[in-house]
């Protein structure tokens, strides 16, 4: 589908919700270029920064990142899209963030997947790493080929710090206390969309066909 003007989305959900999966098919199948916060992170704290030493400290104990922080980072990476339609995962998570993201760009839809969190547990504590790559295996639905080593390199997984079941709990209280608002803003301004479910592969059809409608309606306006 070839957008006609720009459109700019956000995808929301706990940690662990499946949010990028379906950014990935998002982005494959509408074409709009995809911002991760997590990515954005991993690259700060795999380069040492001071913001990436500070970010880690953060994360290891189940806390999220200081907003004046996040908002730097990632609108200074939306200003290096230009005139690009995208896709925002895992930003903004705070009414302060979604504020700032307001002031500087219209969102046009907020897609939140609505997972149970005994569900999300689950699949965290499952899950292993790459680090140096980012590589997700969970070894419930998507194990590696050799238990404990990377498909691509062969070099050992690891259990992040942030996927115990003690952090993966924190984390979790931590993103209802201070995200819920955001999903209440995004409501009273009429572009929150829920898909609820347990499952990504049954999520994302749903997630999908509303895409294609809102696209097809953004389409006609331009029209």
């Amino acid at each position: 589908m070839v957008l006609q003007r720009i459109f700019r989305a956000v995808i929301m959900g706990p940690p662990g919700s499946g949010k990028g999966t379906v950014s990935a098919r998002i982005t494959k199948t509408f074409g709009l270029k995809h911002i991760s916060s997590g990515d954005i992170l991993r690259a700060n704290i795999n380069a040492k920064t001071e913001l990436g030493l500070l970010m880690k400290s953060c994360i290891d104990q189940g806390q999220l990142v200081p907003d004046d922080v996040m908002c730097r980072l990632i609108l200074s990476d939306l200003r290096a899209m230009g005139q690009n339609s995208w896709l925002l995962d895992g930003f903004p998570r705070t009414a302060f963030q979604a504020e700032a993201l307001d002031d500087a760009y219209s969102v046009d839809t907020v897609i939140n997947l609505n997972v149970p969190f005994h569900t999300i547990k689950q699949r965290l504590t499952s899950r292993w790493t790459h680090l140096s790559s980012g590589r997700v295996y969970n070894i419930d639905f998507n194990p590696p080929k050799v238990l404990g080593l990377d498909d691509v390199t062969g070099e050992p997984l690891v259990q992040r710090d942030d996927d115990t079941p003690e952090t993966v709990t924190r984390r979790l209280k931590a993103y209802e206390t201070q995200t819920e608002p955001v999903l209440e803003y995004y409501r009273s301004k009429g572009v929150l969309q829920i898909f609820s479910g347990t499952e990504t592969n049954k999520i994302w059809p749903h997630v999908e066909a509303f895409l294609h409608r809102k696209l097809s309606s953004v389409k006609q306006q331009v029209a």
